[in-house]
């Protein structure tokens, strides 16, 4: 999986996630395991993300020019 996904439904989190937005997705194995992402959302307060159901994302290939931007931005 890529480091960046697109928010596909945002129903039961309107607040913190915008759909179709790209977010960046932190690594964490044992989340993954149980169908989960670690993301940093809207919030941004929490730096380790938060975890949210994969269903509610789906991978996105960027332009490492994007990467770098998204990165810089804090996205």
């Amino acid at each position: 999986m890529t480091d960046f996904v697109i928010c596909i439904n945002n129903d039961s989190n309107p607040a913190s996630l915008i759909l179709g937005k790209v977010y960046r997705m932190l690594p964490d194995a044992e989340a993954e395991s149980r169908h989960m992402l670690r993301i940093i959302d809207e919030d941004r307060s929490e730096p380790d993300g938060y975890l949210y159901p994969a269903s509610i994302f789906t991978s996105i290939e960027l332009p490492k020019v994007a990467e770098r931007a998204l990165m810089t931005a804090g996205g």
